[in-house]
């Protein structure tokens, strides 16, 4: 028996809400603590990766709006941002912003930069491409695999966004929808993939002033409380996950690029949350179920390795 009800409606993300209207003499920014008690506004520090002056973003909510602050404080379209990283300037996978941001982060926003056209035969079943996205409608490579088709590809790098696939545009679309499309080219077809790749840095080495923070700020980077995205929208002040949690949320993020081709430790983080309180793959399979995860239609095989990886987490054999 299937540990999933069969349903079939096409997968719509949740709807993205308006930005809130901001007031010039209100110092909230609308966002909660774990208490339900409203905090001032955050401020953070940001740069754009290539190299910039520093800049102080607050009053968003969801990655899309935080894009447009960004835009906003140093003048170009937001759809120039393929990504964000926090802490580096580099093209560091680990560092990748997702679904939350410490309070103590520095955010560097990595722009569009050459655009590139390559030809690629699939002379093997897999490409060797784990696909994740920004959150605001680009997937892009987060991890080649060594010895792959793409890795023999010098032209190819992680971090480049890809944008479209013999013409077809890929902008707006998930990383797994981009996954699926890339996996279901026949073996043995010839076809063009148009990428587009970060801008290259001028300089050696960047990064936050620490004579710029301001006063009673910690070294970023060293906060131990975060700011989580919400699928509704609203962004909550929660604390850090503990080590097993970290553990569990990596693990199960693995287990996607295994299964899916895909890295998304949002999709991760919301698993874990999921099973919180769950005690078997039952349980967990029926609250995946009654999710908007269920439109991802996982095999009862993944759910099975799931729910063996949190098991492992929680008794501390992952940390």
């Amino acid at each position: 028996m299937s540990l999933f009800k069969k349903k079939a409606p096409k997968y719509t993300p949740p709807p993205v809400p308006p930005t809130p209207t901001e007031e010039t003499h209100q110092q909230s920014n609308g966002l909660d603590n774990n208490n339900g008690t409203q905090k001032s506004q955050l401020v953070f520090h940001c740069q754009q990766a290539h190299g910039s002056p520093l800049g102080l973003i607050s009053g968003f909510s969801n990655v899309k709006e935080l894009y447009q602050k960004i835009a906003e404080c140093y003048d170009f379209p937001p759809e120039d941002i393929l990504f964000c990283t926090l802490n580096t300037h580099k093209v560091d996978m680990k560092k990748l912003l997702g679904g939350q941001i410490g309070l103590e982060d520095f955010i560097f926003a990595h722009r569009k930069g050459r655009p590139k056209e390559i030809e690629i035969v699939k002379t093997e079943d897999a490409l060797g491409l784990t696909i994740t996205d920004n959150g605001a409608g680009y997937a892009f490579i987060k991890r080649i695999k060594e010895g792959s088709i793409v890795s023999r590809i010098p032209h190819i790098e992680v971090g480049d966004h890809i944008e479209k696939l013999d013409g077809e545009n890929m902008v707006g679309k998930r990383h797994y929808e981009v996954a699926k499309i890339l996996k279901d080219i026949p073996k043995g077809t010839t076809f063009i993939m148009r990428l587009v790749e970060p801008l290259k840095s001028g300089f050696g080495s960047i990064g936050p002033k620490t004579s710029s923070t301001k006063a009673g700020r910690k070294n970023y980077g060293s906060g131990k409380e975060t700011l989580r995205f919400k699928a509704n929208g609203q962004a909550t002040i929660e604390n850090e996950h503990d080590e097993k949690s970290k553990a569990g949320i990596e693990k199960i993020n693995g287990l996607l690029e295994l299964f899916m081709g895909v890295s998304d430790t949002e999709l991760a983080t919301q698993m874990w949350d999921l099973a919180d309180g769950k005690n078997n793959s039952m349980e967990l399979a029926e609250a995946i179920d009654n999710s908007d995860l269920q439109e991802f239609g996982f095999t009862d095989e993944f759910i099975i390795e799931l729910w063996g990886v949190i098991t492992d987490a929680r008794s501390g054999r992952l940390s």
